[in-house]
């Protein structure tokens, strides 16, 4: 349990800086390619000059070693650019989603202390801060210094910070060392990347995988190839392009490949990799790829962005009938995991405990937050390394016979949709600056079929508890919460009640809060649906959204729909 199963040890560069790493590619293959978008090819000679120019500009502005350079920038080799340039400064990069409301934007902004902001313009709009937004297509067009600034760095320095939810009901900033990124992409133990890859780049860059996708190619001197957001959600064009361009390697996260797997059919075939996670993936269309479609390699991979993507990965290569849920396996290289009781003791094959990582891919901690950063990276005691620390997942897993791990669910409320990671105190939390709201819980609950949803349960405020509900109460409330929280953490149906039932130890009792009604949904007047194509849509969209009637009005996002069950 401790030791034969952690038994991980290999040789990784853990004394290198990432773009260190990256300039040795250079060195070696100038004019290969390192990455495509939409509209630009850059080769490593070319991709590195331009790199270069900006961190030689980011130093004129006053970005030192530690400073935090924030990029909202989508897929795109200008994005490369600017992560690229952010660590040739010495800089730590910011990665904020474009989509984020404006409020969330500033608060990480400011929370990361941001010396500037790179983005595609310098539209004041952008964000409500005071800081720099430079547009980076200028900066990259510049004739500054394309030589590489050389600044001594340790691997141990801040690489990069990523938000996820906070249960505190602000977001948390996860700060990741260099060395734990290449601990994930070198000598790894699960997945051997070639200067012959090139690698599908699907990830929201503001979320880990993004991670993977991005360093694992260019640290070796393999092709990243960028997929545009809207290409992602077209099945047929995603095809298309993954055959376009010889993709090899690509990571779906469990909602897309549950969503896609059909559609993609023979271009999973061509690939060497196909790795799959960030949630409960579907095991019957994996069964089915297996049977039709395999790819040389498909790896389910599990691990918290507090580890740097990937704790764990199971190679899969058969389904065996009845099986309930795909094991997460064991751990990468150069990491430990360790199932323990609530006294810390580890627990024996078959019994369940709480997952902690140890290893390379263990974060600082988190930005700004000393008391969160205490309670869940704690020391190692398993380690004979000084200062080892470990992180409490949360995650409960077990043991199965063969020695990989199987992922049970969570010891907290924390809760995954569609692979994002959200943490429902955070919401209710937003619920309760409302004016109408007194008090709010917010829960993830399985509709009619089959869908994870969200779902806020709200107690009005002593002066509005003699108000009549309203239609429009649900449209408030997700107008409120969608004005401060990004758009995967709203909720899809709002319910008031009179009073949060609780048990007779006085906790809430989950199993007593009502399935919401149609009037828990944020919809317009209703007006029922006019002709043929009207009627047939409103009954898919009924069936798809679990909600009685739909009207010609009603929008398909505020019913609780997505991108992904759009498909």
């Amino acid at each position: 349990l401790l030791e034969e199963l952690n038994r991980t040890a290999a040789p990784y560069p853990a004394e290198q800086c990432i773009h260190q790493l990256f300039e040795a590619q250079v060195r070696q293959a100038p004019d290969a390619v390192a990455v495509v978008d939409a509209d630009a090819r850059l080769s490593y000679g070319e991709l590195n000059a331009r790199a270069n120019r900006l961190a030689h500009h980011l130093i004129g502005l006053g970005v030192r070693p530690g400073d935090s350079v924030a990029t909202m920038l989508d897929r795109s080799v200008a994005l490369v650019v600017a992560q690229l340039a952010t660590l040739k400064a010495g800089g730590v990069y910011v990665p904020i989603d474009r989509a984020l409301p404006s409020a969330r934007q500033s608060w990480i902004l400011a929370d990361c202390d941001a010396r500037l902001v790179l983005s595609e313009s310098d539209d004041d709009d952008l964000v409500e801060v005071t800081i720099p937004v430079l547009p980076i297509e200028p900066l990259m067009a510049g004739t500054g210094c394309s030589t590489d600034p050389g600044l001594a760095l340790s691997a141990e320095a801040a690489a990069y910070v990523m938000y996820t939810s906070g249960s505190t009901g602000v977001p948390k900033g996860v700060v990741v060392p260099h060395r734990a990124v290449n601990r994930l992409v070198i000598n790894n133990g699960y997945a051997e990347f070639s200067s012959r890859d090139r690698v599908g780049w699907l990830g929201n860059p503001a979320f880990d995988i993004s991670t993977l996708e991005v360093w694992a190619p260019l640290l070796h001197g393999s092709s990243l190839i960028a997929i545009p957001y809207t290409n992602v959600l077209e099945p047929e064009v995603l095809r298309s392009l993954v055959q376009q361009h010889r993709i090899t390697v690509l990571h779906l996260t469990a909602g897309l490949f549950r969503q896609s797997a059909n559609d993609l059919g023979p271009v999973l075939a061509s690939l060497r990799l196909l790795l799959v996670g960030g949630d409960t993936v579907d095991v019957a269309a994996v069964a089915r790829v297996l049977r039709q479609n395999r790819p040389q390699h498909l790896l389910h991979c599990y691990g918290p962005t507090e580890t740097t993507t990937f704790a764990t990965v199971c190679e899969i290569n058969a389904i065996d009938e009845p099986f309930q849920r795909l094991p997460i396996g064991r751990p990468i290289a150069n990491t430990q995991v360790y199932l323990l009781d609530g006294h810390g003791a580890p627990v024996p094959f078959g019994a369940v405990g709480e997952l902690y990582i140890g290893g390379a891919g263990v974060a600082r901690g988190y930005l700004n937050r000393p008391e969160l950063t205490a309670e869940r990276f704690v020391a190692d005691p398993f380690s004979a390394e000084a200062g080892a620390r470990m992180y409490r997942t949360g995650d409960v897993a077990r043991y199965l016979p063969d020695g990989n791990l199987e992922f049970l669910g969570r010891n907290d409320d924390q809760v995954k949709i569609r692979g994002f990671r959200i943490e429902p105190g955070e919401i209710a939390a937003r619920l309760v600056e409302h004016a109408f709201v007194r008090d709010a819980v917010v829960v993830a609950q399985q509709d009619r079929t089959g869908e994870k949803r969200l779902v806020a349960y709200v107690v009005a405020a002593a002066e509005h508890a003699g108000e009549a509900e309203g239609s429009d109460l649900a449209g408030t409330l997700r107008a409120h919460v969608s004005a401060r929280l990004p758009d995967y953490m709203v909720p899809a149906a709002f319910v008031r009640l009179a009073a949060l039932p609780l048990t007779a130890n006085g906790k809430l009792d989950r199993k007593a809060l009502p399935m919401p009604e149609d009037a828990a949904y944020a919809r317009a007047a209703y007006e029922p649906p006019r002709g043929e194509t009207e009627t047939a849509l409103a009954t898919i969209w009924a069936e798809l959204l679990g909600v009685a009637r739909v009207g010609r009005h009603d929008n398909f996002f505020d019913l609780g729909g997505h991108s992904l069950l759009a498909l």
